[in-house]
């Protein structure tokens, strides 16, 4: 039986490997400060950790200097710490250990008081310390650390306080820690190098399960599903780029309809120009009546095609932000009063009412040529979806700080899965609607491209066979 071994990829640039190789660094570099902390400097640490200790040992000293638990604050103090401690003045000693204590004899210590005191005096300090070497005979190469400070100083009287602390050998635990760190270290980084593939694998796997998936996203499969593994940020990724492959999904399906509705809009009046044209060349060229009915049949046609080509081209210049704002003060209530003008045709011809609401003229500060635009086309699209009644509501008011323009109808309604889709390029609701639907598919997304464009809202409220509300808002 053949144990297939994991592949190992050295690609020097893949995260697999970086990540192992950063992660066996790290611990090479933490284990060579190791060594040069315990190895190196351990005696140079020991002696300045003895020098500190030293220092804050006299302070403790002298604030408790002339209190009544003082000579068993120094006492104390000598045997926890390893010292030799001693108090004296010009002509008496205050304090010095007794044999009981088990500290050497002040005898042991008398060429390096002497050292300390020259130096105290010498330079007139309130203390002095010094590393000095043993000279007795079998202390080998023991160091002692003297230290000298005054406790009280006066022209009459000085009292004087000494701390002997010896300093011993560091060489043999130097010995035993070099030979811990060699084990430490092997172990270490045996350790590091299992670790480190573990965590680059688990770490990269996820990853490489991702492009995977991408690069069949990439092909052509929008249903490619992205998994995310253990970490956070590559669940965020996945479920990024699972939202991503459904909207590519909706793109595609939404470019398959804008090239079948673009053809049939195309056909359609390109075709009844053609049989239009071969019934005035075959039929009614000689009646000047049916020819001026063709023709103008011919010239309807024509428009409808220049106004979906114009249609088109605007949206495309408000999408890629060609098309500059030309902005001005002007009264929305204005704006929206000679747009019902221009339609005041379908009032007078197929009974259309246009009901405008306005309690107070709002000044806003925008493109009108645009907000007229926007306006016209949710009356347009109004007309083209309302109930029998034929009644169109305009208000514009003003709503937290902004002004507000709602057109509302008594039609059908949008369904509630419909209404985020309505703004897309010619998708027409599947609400059935009273009256044939004619125009170029594009008007509200010419809404949504002006509106977004003014860093304003839009939006439509609305519900099955109670009608539909569309509102735009602009900063005041």
């Amino acid at each position: 039986m053949k144990i297939k071994l994991p592949k190992i990829n050295f690609d020097k640039n893949s995260i697999n490997f970086k990540l192992w190789a950063y992660f066996i660094l790290f611990a090479a570099f933490l284990l060579s400060l190791l060594w040069l902390l315990q190895i190196f400097f351990l005696n140079t640490y020991y002696q300045e950790m003895k020098i500190s200790e030293t220092n804050r040992i006299a302070n403790v000293i002298a604030d408790k200097y002339g209190k009544p638990d003082f000579v068993e604050t120094i006492r104390s103090l000598s045997v926890s710490n390893d010292m030799y401690i001693q108090i004296e003045t010009d002509d008496a000693i205050l304090f010095s250990p007794g044999n009981e204590s088990g500290r050497m004899p002040v005898y042991m210590y008398l060429p390096e008081m002497s050292t300390v005191r020259k130096m105290l005096f010498k330079d007139n300090q309130r203390s002095a310390s010094v590393i000095i070497p043993q000279k007795n005979p079998g202390h080998g190469d023991r160091k002692t650390l003297a230290y000298a400070s005054f406790l009280e100083k006066t022209a009459d009287d000085k009292v004087i306080l000494y701390i002997f602390s010896p300093l011993f050998p560091v060489d043999s635990t130097v010995g035993i820690l070099r030979n811990q760190l060699i084990y430490v270290t092997i172990i270490s980084l045996c350790m590091a190098f299992c670790l480190s593939f573990y965590l680059s694998n688990r770490i990269s796997k996820p990853i490489r399960s991702i492009t995977k998936s991408a690069e069949k996203l990439a092909a052509g499969q929008y249903g490619v599903p992205f998994e995310g593994g253990h970490y956070t940020e590559i669940i965020q990724l996945a479920d990024t780029l699972n939202m991503t492959s459904v909207e590519l999904e909706k793109t595609d399906s939404l470019r398959k309809d804008l090239i079948a509705n673009v053809s049939h809009d195309l056909r359609t009046p390109l075709t009844m120009v053609k049989s239009y044209a071969e019934m005035i060349r075959d039929l009614s060229g000689d009646n000047p009546e049916k020819r001026k009915a063709h023709l103008e049949v011919i010239i309807e046609e024509a428009d409808r095609l220049n106004l979906l080509v114009s249609d088109m081209l605007d949206l495309s210049r408000l999408q890629t932000h060609v098309t500059p704002l030309e902005k001005s003060q002007f009264s929305l209530l204005e704006a929206a009063q000679s747009i019902i003008h221009s339609l005041g045709i379908y009032e007078s011809r197929d009974g259309y009412k246009f009901v405008l609401d306005c309690p107070e003229d709002i000044i806003v500060t925008a493109d009108e040529n645009k907000i007229k635009r926007v306006i016209s086309n949710l009356l347009n699209n109004a007309i083209k979806y309302c109930g029998e009644d034929k009644e169109i509501e305009v208000k514009i008011f003003s709503k937290d700080g902004a002004a507000r323009c709602e057109v509302s109808d008594h039609g059908m309604g949008i369904a509630a899965d419909e209404i985020d889709q309505i703004w897309d390029r010619y998708y027409k609701a599947s609400t059935h609607h009273v009256r044939e639907v004619k125009g170029t598919g594009l008007g509200l997304s010419i809404v949504k491209e002006i509106v977004l464009l003014h860093k304003g809202r839009y939006g439509v409220d609305s519900k099955e066979g109670e009608g539909s509300t569309f509102y735009f808002e602009l900063n005041k």
